[in-house]
């Protein structure tokens, strides 16, 4: 099993849907540059949906037409809808991603369809997108637990993971949604599935509101998943979900993952300026549980250099 391991940063996505105040496009782009500097070379920059119902996600499209290193950072999107599809192909969008939640419930109060519906509509995006010469990926929302319907079925998790692999998509997310996840209910879920044959297409996504993030990684690593998403800061987290504040940290990911000597291309000491450039474009108070740790590491390099 390969030492690299991806981070995807979400933060100028799922970070930003939830913010109090809504960033300029000029701030998105500062955003992104303070993340680039770091060392990070995934990162999903927005979501192609209504401005009306997600104000933080308007000018996605211009916003990409800013954005520097596309050939070597893998840009990416959320598309809803169709019509989200449409508008993010036509910016120039190379990666887009589709998220389907895991419950009746869920699709419901989110989108207002369906899981058979949420289902289709997937299935249609991601074949469209291949067509299109697109890299698809796939969201399995609330993979753990759902905050209307309790704990979700791993069977449930299981068959629509496949199904999203079945119609092309190149990389299934697997998504706690809530922060619900403990190390036992990842492993059942991704048992489930042959580790040899489909790890290099799942990835994870867990929010650190129980304070488990980090567990629940090292069991997916140890299963073989070698992409995880993150946001600086552990900034957001889902707007339509009760209880969903606290994405799992970049620096804390970054650090775990560098200390377990696998390789993601980021200093994880480089993350403690990243963290403060976001606090003050935001204005939030952002910190993962490392970040003390990585702040004294950086006084502590910065008077080495002077010495």
């Amino acid at each position: 099993m390969s030492d690299f391991v991806t981070v995807n940063e979400v933060g100028p996505r799922d970070g930003l849907q939830g913010l109090g105040k809504t960033l300029s496009i000029h701030e998105r782009l500062m955003m992104i540059g303070a993340l680039l500097d770091s060392g990070i070379r995934s990162i999903e920059v927005g979501s192609f949906v209504s401005p009306k119902a997600v104000p933080q996600m308007a000018g996605t499209g211009e916003l990409f037409g800013l954005l520097s290193m596309p050939d070597t950072v893998a840009y990416s999107a959320l598309v809803p809808n169709l019509r989200g599809y449409e508008q993010a192909h036509e910016a120039g969008v190379k990666s887009v991603a589709v998220v389907l939640s895991a419950t009746e419930t869920m699709n419901q109060r989110n989108i207002n369809m369906s899981l058979d519906r949420a289902t289709e509509v997937c299935v249609e995006l991601i074949q469209r997108a291949k067509q299109d010469g697109l890299q698809a990926r796939a969201y399995v929302a609330v993979a753990f637990e759902c905050p209307f319907e309790g704990q979700t079925s791993p069977s449930v998790v299981e068959r629509l993971i496949r199904r999203m692999l079945e119609v092309g998509a190149d990389k299934v997310i697997i998504a706690d949604t809530i922060g619900a996840a403990n190390p036992l209910a990842v492993r059942n879920v991704l048992e489930r599935m042959d580790s040899a044959s489909l790890a290099p297409q799942i990835s994870c996504h867990f929010h650190d509101t129980r304070g488990m993030a980090l567990a629940n990684v090292l069991a997916a690593l140890d299963w073989g998943v070698r992409e995880f998403d993150s946001s600086i800061g552990g900034l957001g987290g889902c707007p339509f979900s009760p209880g969903a504040s606290g994405n799992l940290a970049t620096e804390d990911l970054v650090l775990l993952l560098d200390s377990m000597g696998l390789i993601t291309g980021i200093d994880p000491v480089s993350l403690v300026e990243t963290v403060q450039r976001v606090r003050v474009l935001t204005g939030n108070t952002l910190g993962g549980h490392s970040l003390r740790w990585l702040e004294r590491q950086a006084v502590k390099r910065q008077e080495a250099s002077h010495a």
